[in-house]
């Protein structure tokens, strides 16, 4: 038994990892206030960060850093001082902490990949994927250029939240319209899908946790699993390993509307 396991019952729900990516400490985007409350219903055995946690892009141009982003790092602390063991996995907007890969901090370790065992023996690759980038990888300036661009789909998706809202329509998110819809997103979407499947099938493994795309997804691509986090600026999606092995894909949105569904609805008068 772990000492995560050991730990005392609570009523939060035991499980075995946790993968979560693309969070973006540092921005004005990141849904620190939702991860927050996110990691505070489980009690696992390992939690990944995988890549781009902490923006480091952004914060070159001006510091942002709210209390709710805090908030984040010391849930994630304290998680690590109960026995939970954090893996944290670098990626692009975080690179400047690849120079310290390797490093060992009690429960807390920093690579800049990791092979995963699952409980039914499946052997994951987790990596944040930005190697398999082209654009990223060879092309910065285009990276640079595109996160501004992405940026501001955001900032325009705030605006137009902000009027949905005003007159009775729920959240709709543009950036995630425009990747489903506009070929070139599409394109690139599986182009990166194929790439990562192929490094696994080289290396024998039996699938990856990623990150980076900020695409939420399970399937099987290339005869191989292919688990994306998804992200924590528009999508607030996670992976679950529960113990019997099977993974999970966590949503935010339709965690809100099972929860909605099962309120037990008051009585708004009593019968005469």
């Amino acid at each position: 038994m772990s000492i995560a396991e050991s730990v005392k019952p609570s009523r939060k729900q035991r499980v075995r990892t946790l993968w979560i990516s693309d969070v973006h400490l540092g921005t004005r985007d990141c849904q620190a206030e939702h991860l927050s409350g996110f990691l505070k219903q489980y009690h696992a055995d390992k939690v990944y960060l995988v890549g781009d946690i902490i923006d480091g892009w952004k914060m070159r141009g001006g510091m942002y850093w709210p209390q709710a982003h805090t908030n984040v790092i010391r849930r994630l602390l304290t998680m690590s001082k109960r026995g939970t063991e954090v893996i944290y996995v670098t990626g692009n907007h975080d690179e400047f902490l690849r120079r310290y890969s390797k490093l060992i901090l009690g429960n807390i370790q920093l690579v800049d990949e990791a092979v995963h065992l699952t409980a039914d023996g499946r052997r994951l690759l987790v990596i944040h994927g930005d190697q398999f980038d082209v654009i990223t990888r060879y092309h910065r300036w285009l990276a640079f250029l595109g996160d501004s661009a992405y940026e501001f789909t955001l900032t325009l998706n705030r605006w137009l939240n902000h009027w949905r809202a005003k007159y009775g329509y729920g959240y709709w998110s543009l950036s995630a319209y425009l990747k489903h819809k506009v070929k070139t997103a599409v394109s690139f979407i599986s182009d990166f899908e194929e790439a990562i499947a192929h490094e696994c099938v080289k290396r024998g493994l039996d699938g990856v946790v990623c990150g980076h795309i900020h695409h939420a997804e399970i399937r099987q691509v290339g005869g191989v699993e292919y688990l994306n986090c998804g992200d924590w600026v528009e999508s607030c999606t996670a992976l679950i390993e529960h113990w019997d092995g099977t993974i999970e894909l966590f949503r935010l949105a339709d965690a809100h509307l099972k929860a909605k569904s099962t309120e037990v609805p008051q009585a708004v008068g009593e019968a005469v």
